[in-house]
């Protein structure tokens, strides 16, 4: 089949008329599947707004071409259903999990998020993952039946699992919280609403993962050739890069550097999307998978690039890492933006009623661990350009970020 085709639904798609429902029964939609709603639920939140002035690089305000968070989440989605298309897989559910993925990002992009796991180090640290998790189940108040956006289990189980299992099947936590265990916002909803911590998550969650890979390689290639940080032709030390720019020379001999960045960035994406559609479409015959829980519990994920790819993949985040997210110019932005959300946490702990009344406690005093997490969740809502205007409201000198 041809990579730009759509394929027929597969047996192995999760199928929103067998989804195994929301914590909070609700009359199903006359118009829309289970999986539409909780993306229009999603695109409709107040977290999902707020998306627009999170930095994704650089800060809101150096510029109005660079990505934000929202722009970001948008390209992700694009990319996910492309590939969901493709494989036959439920849009509307990939897309729910591609647009929700970064809803619990702090400000400041991943300065922010070092930020406040040091602030509440000794509550249980801060991951985006579960601050997602917490937006989705608790921190929306839009509905008057419930907290969050009441999803079904398939969209919270995408959210929270789309990088692997957390734990194995005798609840021991494995991968990247081996260390540190389950983020406890994770684990007390788990408690209440069996998310399967031990099995993988459905194909659409480990699509939209992958396109989140694929977008901010792509894009911050982009972002860092308009920034300046590097130039088309630093690009040349990668063999994977080195070859598009080479055959881009050929058929564009006099292309303006703008243009010679842009070709390259639409033909890198359009490499990755390959690869990631051929590799699975191999692993899937492979194994053969008849149902969705069939891919929650085959032993590895299903989704992925061939090993080609995956070293150029990360040969792409090695340049990136080097030449943009540590450039001197970023890491004094980000180091000042760190400062900030140091400052206002210290603040909201020394001085609570700073905070706004509908984030102080409702009733007699709560514990410490509460205060703490209460105020990193009000600091993870905030947009850069909010934290800014409270530091300038709450202190004498706040830093430019330029």
């Amino acid at each position: 089949m041809s990579v730009g085709m759509a394929a027929p639904r597969m047996a192995y798609a999760c199928d929103p008329d067998r989804s195994r429902g929301r914590l909070v029964d609700e009359p199903p939609s006359k118009t829309r599947s289970p999986f539409r709603r909780d993306c229009d639920r999603v695109i409709h939140s107040t977290a999902f707004r707020r998306l627009k002035y999170k930095t994704q690089v650089f800060v809101f305000h150096e510029g109005d071409h660079y990505r934000t968070r929202l722009t970001h989440t948008l390209e992700v989605a694009q990319i996910a259903r492309a590939l969901a298309r493709q494989l036959g897989l439920d849009e509307d559910l990939t897309e729910t999990l591609a647009l929700a993925h970064d809803l619990g990002h702090p400000p400041f992009g991943h300065a922010g998020e070092r930020a406040l796991d040091c602030c509440l180090r000794a509550h249980g640290g801060f991951d985006h993952n579960a601050q997602t998790l917490r937006v989705v189940t608790s921190l929306e108040h839009r509905y008057p039946d419930f907290d969050g956006l009441n999803l079904t289990w398939e969209s919270l189980e995408g959210i929270v699992k789309h990088n692997g299992p957390l734990t194995d099947k005798g609840g021991t936590p494995v991968g990247r919280y081996s260390d540190s265990g389950v983020p406890r916002g994770i684990a007390e909803y788990d408690r209440a609403y069996d998310l399967e911590l031990w099995s993988f998550a459905s194909l659409e969650a480990q699509i939209a993962a992958i396109a989140d890979d694929i977008a901010y390689d792509a894009h911050d290639i982009d972002d860092g050739l308009r920034a300046g940080l590097f130039t088309v032709d630093d690009l040349k030390v990668m063999p994977l890069t080195s070859g598009m720019i080479a055959d881009i020379a050929m058929r564009y001999p006099n292309l303006d550097d703008a243009r010679r960045g842009a070709e390259l960035v639409r033909e890198l994406i359009a490499y990755l999307i390959g690869a990631v559609f051929s590799e699975t479409r191999k692993r899937l015959d492979a194994a053969k998978p008849t149902s969705a829980d069939d891919v929650r519990n085959h032993d590895g994920t299903l989704v992925g690039f061939s090993g080609e790819a995956a070293e150029a993949e990360a040969m792409v985040k090695i340049f990136l890492k080097e030449r943009m997210y540590r450039h001197p110019r970023v890491m004094l932005v980000m180091g000042e933006a760190e400062s900030i959300l140091f400052d206002l946490f210290a603040r909201y702990q020394k001085s609570p009623h700073d905070l706004p009344p509908e984030w102080l406690p409702a009733d007699g005093e709560d514990s410490e661990t509460d205060r703490a997490r209460r105020i990193g969740n009000f600091i993870a809502g905030m947009t850069d350009r909010f934290a800014l205007t409270e530091h300038q409201r709450l202190f004498d000198s706040t830093p430019d970020l330029r």
